[in-house]
């Protein structure tokens, strides 16, 4: 045996993806996984082979999501300057985090649980979040985890209020440049 999927089994995983995409977009994270499983045309057993539990089901389908979020911001760090980088990458964050409805509750746990895959899918968001930061702090003690903590705050709450993508900026840029920060934390 080859190690290869047979035929059958990776057309099983595709339509159980496909499934859970649009299941997730329309009900959020916590939708039933019986109904994906359905949906894809496959039984219970088929989508708890291929996906254990449902973080592992939502951590497959965050994966191209976060590829495409890292791709954006290294685009994002050769067009502009550092601060500015580091402004539309938590904005665009923040908006990213709130994929599903629920996605957020998700990550909040995740980040309190090291043996979570969600949190360990989570990591190069942290790791690029860490790099735009470095860069434009110039080395000031702001730690990463603060701020991507903050970040999935505000993404809660984006979720929470059904945000449109101009009010989340809005938000991210209130938590971060504050209303009178000079006055208030000199």
């Amino acid at each position: 045996m080859t190690g290869r999927p047979r035929a059958d089994a990776a057309r099983n995983r595709a339509a159980l993806l496909a499934a859970a995409r649009v299941t997730f977009d329309a009900e959020g994270t916590d939708a039933s996984l019986d109904r994906i499983a359905q949906t894809a045309g496959v039984g219970n057993a088929t989508l708890y082979r291929n996906f254990p539990t449902r973080d592992e089901l939502l951590v497959e389908l965050m994966r191209e999501n976060i590829q495409h979020l890292i791709d954006s911001g290294d685009e994002l760090a050769a067009e502009t300057t550092a601060s500015a980088a580091l402004g539309e990458w938590l904005c665009r964050l923040t908006w990213h985090l709130r994929t599903w409805h629920g996605m957020p509750a998700r990550i909040i746990d995740a980040l309190a649980d090291d043996t979570s895959v969600v949190r360990e899918a989570c990591a190069p968001l942290r790791d690029r979040t860490a790099v735009f930061l470095a860069a434009a702090t110039g080395g000031r003690d702001v730690d990463v985890d603060d701020v991507f903590e903050l970040v999935t705050l505000l993404s809660f709450g984006v979720d929470r209020f059904g945000d449109s993508e101009d009010h989340a900026r809005r938000r991210v840029m209130l938590a971060f440049t504050g209303i009178l920060p000079d006055t208030i934390f000199p």
